[in-house]
C-alpha cells in the first residue's frame, strides 16, 4: 500500500470497519502502519504532514478497538461514531467523545466552552435540552505524543435523531408532529442564544428526539460559536443544509441557528401540510442574516399563534417510531 492511498483511506473512512475491513483488521492495521510511519513518508513536507496526522489517527483508533483507560473511565469499542469524534458508553448514563484527529481539539473547546456557557447563562428550566458536560480534561498517547481533548457527556435513553424519524416515515410526518419538535428545538435555541451561544450545526443528526414524552435534546456544540462571531467550519456532505454567511465566513447569530432548524422541520413535513405554516418556515429563511428572526423565544409565540389557528388549543399528540 502506497502512502497517498493509505491517507485516501483514512481521511474517508467513518467508522472502524471502513478503516480496517472486518475480514482481517490485524493485517488492515500493519499495512496502514507501515505505509505511514514517519520514516517511510516521502520528502514533500505536505505528504510529511498529512501522512503523520493519518499515522496518529491509525494507531489511536486501533487501541481505542481495545479496552483502553482514559483518565477514570474504561473504553471498549465505540458506541457511536460522530462527525469528528468517536463515542464510548462508560456507563451512568455517560458517553466519553474522543476525537479521531488532534487538529480538531479546537472544537471539542468550543462544545465544553458552549455547555458551561449554556449552564452558567441560562435558564435552569430547559437545561435538560442541551447536553451535561461531566468532564473534561486533555489526554496525550505515550507513544505517539498526540494530545486529546475530552469530553464527557450525560445521556439519557430512547432518543433518536430526525434522520431516524425521516427514514421511518419517508413520506413525511403529520404537521401536528412536528410543531412538537419545531416548538421544543426553539426552546432550546431560545435557551442559547440569550446565553450567548450559537449552536452552528442544527442537523437533522444533531436533533434528538424522546418520542414517548416529545423531549427534544440538541447535541454536538463543536461548531459553535458566540454570537457575532464565525462559525468553524461545515459538517462534510451537508453544505447545502447551511445558510450564506455560514459558508462565507461571515458573522453568525440567532437568525443562523433559526435558518437551519427551519429546514430540519419541513424536511419532515408530508405534502399535506397546510400553507399557513409552510408560510411561517418562509418567513424563517431570508437569505440575508438582517433580515431572519433573531429571537427564537418570539418566534416561537409566533409559531403558537399559526398552531392556534391551524388546530385550536394544544392536546397531547401521541408519537411513536413504528408506523
Amino acid at each position: 500500500m502506497r502512502a497517498a492511498e493509505a491517507i485516501d483511506l483514512v481521511a474517508a473512512a467513518r467508522t472502524d470497519a471502513d478503516l480496517f475491513g472486518t475480514d482481517q483488521p490485524a493485517r488492515r492495521y500493519r499495512e496502514l502502519v507501515a505505509a505511514l510511519h514517519p520514516d517511510r513518508l516521502p520528502a514533500d513536507p505536505a505528504v510529511r504532514a498529512e501522512g503523520t496526522e493519518a499515522f496518529i489517527q491509525v494507531t489511536t483508533r486501533w487501541r481505542a478497538r481495545q479496552v483502553t483507560v482514559l483518565g477514570d473511565y474504561r473504553l471498549g469499542t465505540p458506541a457511536h461514531s460522530g462527525d469528528l469524534a468517536d463515542l464510548y458508553d462508560v456507563g451512568d448514563d455517560r458517553l466519553l467523545k474522543l476525537p479521531r484527529r488532534p487538529s480538531d481539539n479546537d472544537l471539542m473547546a468550543r462544545e465544553a466552552y458552549a455547555l458551561r456557557t449554556i449552564v452558567e447563562r441560562g435558564d435552569p428550566r430547559y437545561l435538560p435540552y442541551v447536553p451535561r458536560l461531566v468532564d473534561e480534561f486533555p489526554h496525550r498517547d505515550a507513544t505517539t505524543g498526540a494530545e486529546r481533548r475530552i469530553n464527557v457527556l450525560a445521556t439519557a435513553p430512547g432518543l433518536h435523531n430526525l434522520d431516524e424519524v425521516r427514514g421511518t416515515y419517508p413520506d413525511g410526518l403529520d404537521a401536528r408532529d412536528v410543531a412538537w419538535m419545531w416548538r421544543r428545538l426553539l426552546v432550546v435555541l431560545g435557551l442559547a442564544h440569550r446565553a450567548g451561544v450559537v449552536h452552528g450545526a442544527v442537523l437533522p443528526r444533531h436533533v434528538l428526539i424522546e418520542p414517548d414524552a416529545h423531549g427534544v435534546v440538541l447535541v454536538d456544540w463543536c461548531f459553535s460559536a458566540p454570537v457575532g462571531g464565525t462559525i468553524p467550519a461545515m459538517v462534510p456532505g451537508h453544505e447545502d443544509w447551511y445558510p450564506p454567511e455560514v459558508s462565507g465566513r461571515r458573522a453568525c447569530g440567532p437568525g443562523t441557528d433559526i435558518w437551519m432548524a427551519t429546514r430540519c422541520m419541513t424536511s419532515l413535513l408530508d405534502r399535506q401540510a397546510p400553507r399557513e405554516l409552510l408560510d411561517f418556515a418562509r418567513g424563517c429563511r431570508p437569505r440575508s442574516l438582517g433580515r431572519r428572526p433573531d429571537d427564537a423565544w418570539r418566534l416561537l409565540r409566533e409559531l403558537d399563534e399559526v398552531l392556534d389557528r391551524l388546530y385550536g388549543p394544544r392536546t397531547f399528540r401521541p408519537f411513536t417510531l413504528t408506523p
